[in-house]
Parts: structure tokens; sequence; C-alpha cells
């Protein structure tokens, strides 16, 4: 007779499916004008979610016949993304209505968006790890192209669906080929073959594991798999943007160390290479790209590359510190980018949507305070001290010089200092520039969002730079004991 899972470590899970399943109902029975409520109860399950995430069993659980792993890792990873989640959910709101596309299936989409990103982050084998992250895909197609009237819109859903599928094609070859040289999609049973193996390991689980790392970088939008970004960044909704930029990030990098340091952890010497390239030439390519940029969307989408490449130097020391270093550059990332993608939301002249970063012209004689944090949001994400972004650098590029990653190392400073020109000519835009047409006033609910983001990322910060370093520390220790 069959038995019933341990369903206790995928409770929260369990309840956002549900949630969301709901939710559509009422969206369904109530019509339209419903898109406000639905959105707030969407932030109201993530709310507890977030408290059944914390009440979860002690350890490291794993259920469904070895699919699924709740562990602290997962817990820091997950908690950031219901946070992104309710935030690009809580933005989105009144950028809808303006935009006459307020329907309630936009926060029904992010809801089961979510959902696969914690599928994806507890995933323990190759086959749940696929079902979590198309669950995730097929949402966020859909969303990118949420304005179907705008050709550009249309264009970025379709650009993003295509590499999409690229991607997943990759990375079910490369699970395919480790199934068919290991014998098995289980990362603990691939962690024990692999480390049992005599010699040097099989060419076959080499390659099949370059192509799941290719998949997943997709994800990311690493070089040499982000040509898709600054399209899909310009051309989806801006609150669309604002939740790419936060939420699927933090997932696929998450997944992307538990699938390296896990199952493959003893072919470090083999998938090091790999990522460090995809390090450096992210870096690179998100600092040269981001140079000639006139419209901030598209800015931002080279600096999340670039951002990405830095994240990436922390897992390439393929250490606890190293990990520990990538959650907590995460975590500030998280808070930078929502505060920044607020402000472009609030760009509107007349009612009208502005994405030239010329429109920002004169913004500190007109919104002084709203200048203000843009200037420390700017600050932050090039790494200038003392703002959260210089220490979320130094985490993730100390454990790369304590691994001998000279080089690496000496990438990202450079790189970060020619980002510096890029992140300064918006200052300069906004301090020096004449006002040609000044931006309407944000909305209450974007400046709460701006002045907690802004407080977090320059004094703030310090209060839980402890608990996040904690934190991020019993995560990244809780995935190298389980190997």
């Amino acid at each position: 007779m069959a038995t019933l899972p341990d369903l206790a470590p995928a409770l929260p899970e369990i309840f956002l499916a549900c949630a969301s399943m709901a939710l559509l109902m009422i969206g369904v029975f109530r019509g339209d004008g419903s898109l406000r409520l639905v959105s707030w109860l969407t932030v109201a399950s993530f709310i507890v979610t977030g408290f059944l995430l914390l009440q979860g069993p002690e350890g490291r659980a794993v259920t469904f016949n070895g699919l699924f792993v709740a562990d602290s890792f997962g817990t820091f990873a997950k908690l950031l993304i219901l946070i992104a989640s309710s935030l690009a959910v809580i933005l989105s709101v009144n950028y809808l209505e303006k935009e006459r596309v307020a329907r309630f299936e936009y926060p029904v989409l992010i809801a089961l968006a979510t959902l696969g990103m914690l599928a994806m982050v507890s995933a323990n084998d190759l086959i749940s790890l696929y079902v979590g992250l198309e669950l995730q895909s097929l949402a966020l197609y859909v969303i990118a192209s949420f304005k179907r009237d705008v050709a550009k819109s249309t264009e970025a859903g379709l650009k993003y669906f295509v590499l999409g599928a690229l991607s997943s094609g990759l990375l079910l070859y490369g699970a395919s080929l480790v199934y068919g040289f290991a014998g098995t999609t289980s990362f603990d049973k691939l962690a024990t073959v692999l480390a049992g193996a005599e010699g040097a390991p099989s060419v076959g689980v080499v390659i099949g594991m370059v192509f799941v790392a290719a998949g997943l970088a997709f994800k990311i939008s690493a070089v040499p798999f982000h040509m898709w970004t600054p399209d899909v960044y310009e051309g989806a909704p801006t609150s669309v943007t604002a939740f790419f930029a936060v939420a699927p990030k933090v997932a696929a990098i998450t997944l992307f160390i538990r699938v390296l340091v896990g199952p493959f952890g003893d072919l470090a010497v083999q998938w090091q290479q790999v990522i460090q390239f995809c390090a450096a030439a992210s870096m690179i390519i998100g600092a040269l790209g981001a140079i000639q940029q006139k419209n901030i969307k598209r800015l931002m989408a080279y600096s999340s590359i670039g951002h990405i490449g830095y994240a990436l130097v922390g897992l390439s020391a393929g250490s606890v510190e190293g990990v520990r270093g990538v959650l907590i550059y995460m975590a500030i990332y998280l808070a930078m980018n929502v505060g920044v993608f607020a402000i472009i939301l609030s760009m509107r002249q007349s009612g009208r949507a502005v994405e030239e970063i010329a429109d920002l012209g004169g913004l500190s004689k007109t919104h002084p305070m709203l200048a203000f944090a843009m200037a420390v949001f700017m600050w932050s994400l090039a790494g200038v001290p003392p703002a959260a972004g210089f220490w979320g650098k130094w985490a993730v590029f100390l454990p790369a010089i304590q691994a001998g990653l000279y080089p690496l190392a000496i990438v990202g400073v450079i790189a970060s200092g020619i980002s510096c020109f890029y992140y300064l000519r918006v200052i300069k835009a906004m301090y020096f520039d004449d006002v040609t047409e000044p931006l309407d006033r944000p909305t209450p609910t974007a400046g709460f969002v701006v002045a907690g983001a802004a407080l977090f990322v320059f004094p703030v910060y310090i209060f839980f730079l402890s608990p996040i370093t904690s934190g991020a520390a019993a995560a990244a220790a809780a995935l190298f004991g389980a190997r």
C-alpha cells in the first residue's frame, strides 16, 4: 500500500499553490476591477508563506522520494524571493492602473512564478529542478508580454520565450547526459556516485554538467547567455522588469549554487573554469554595454548582467565563504534594485510613462528627496563605500582572493571602476542638467518603498548586516554540510 510522503517540509509551497488557485477563482468571480483585492491578497499569501517557512522543520528534511529538500539554505533564499515578489506586486498596482492593463491575472501569474521559484530552490533532483524552473518560466513568458497591444511588449515576450525554450533544451540535454553516464538524476545519489568515482570523472558527466550550467546561466543572464536581457527589460512593462530584476535572479543564482555545490561538488575543478569565465565576461560586458545606453531600463539590464558577474565571483571560489558572500550580495542587490525600479516606475510626465535618462534632468530641483535616494542607489550599485553595495562586493571578492583567484578579483575591481561612469551619468543628469519637463509626484506606495530601500542601503543596513551575515553563514554551512 502506497504511503503519503511527509508534507511538512513542503507546507509553504503547498499553501502557496492552493492560495494561487484561490486567488484565480476570486479574480474570475469578481471580474474587472479586482486587481487591487487580488494583489493585496497575493501579498498576504506571500507573508503567510514566509511565516510557514520560518516555522518549518529544523535541519535538513527530504521528502517526495528525494525530489524535494528543505534546509537553511533554501529558507534564506526563499525569504529573499518572497520579499522581492511582495514588493514587486505592491509597486505594480498603480502602474497597471495608469497603463490601463489592470487585470487580476497579473498578481496570480506572479504568485505562480514565485511558487516555481520556491520549488526550484528546494529541488533535490534534476526532474524536480526542471518542473520548478518551467513553472516559473511559463508564468514569466506571459507577464513579459502583458501589454498585448504594445509591439515592444509582445516582442519582449516572444524573445524571452524562444530563448527560454532554447535554454530549457540545453538543460534537458545536459540532464539526459548526466543520467546516461551516472545512472541517476538524484542530487544525493549523484554526489555519492561522483565522490566514489576512481580517477578522472566521466567525460559524459562533465559535458552534461556544462550543459546544465549553460541552461541555468540563461536564467541569471550571465554572459554568453545574456542576449535576451536588454531587449526584454526594455520591452516588458516596467513593473514586470522590476520583478525580473530581483526575484528570478535570486532564485536562479541560489539554484545554480545548489546544483554545482551539491551533486557536482566533487567536480569543482571542472565547473570552476566555466564559472570564472562567465563571471569575468559578465562583469566586462555588463560594464562596457551600459556605457552607451540612454534608456534607463536598458542601462539596468546591463547593470544586472554585471552584478550577476560579481555574484559569480563568490561562487567561483567554491568555498563556504564564497557561497555566504553570494547570499549576502543577493540580499543587498535586492534592496538596491527594488529602490531603483520604484523610482523608474514613478517616472511619469503629465501621466505619461518615460524611460530615458535625460527625463531625469533636474530631478534634484523638482523632487530633491527622490533625487537623493536615486543617488544613494547609484553609489551603492557602483560599490562606493560606505553604501551597502561596497560591502556586498567585499563579501564576494574576499573569498575569491583567499582562493587565489587574483585575476578575477582584479577584473571585478576594474569593472566596478568603469561602472562608476554610467552610474554617475544618472546622478549628473539629476543634479546638473536642466529640467525639460518635471516628473509627476510619485505615489505614496512608491515613495514608501524608495524611502525604505534608501535607508537600508545607506545608514540602516549596518544594523541588518549582522542578521543577514549570520543567516547567510548558516545557509552556506547547511549546504556544504549536506555534501
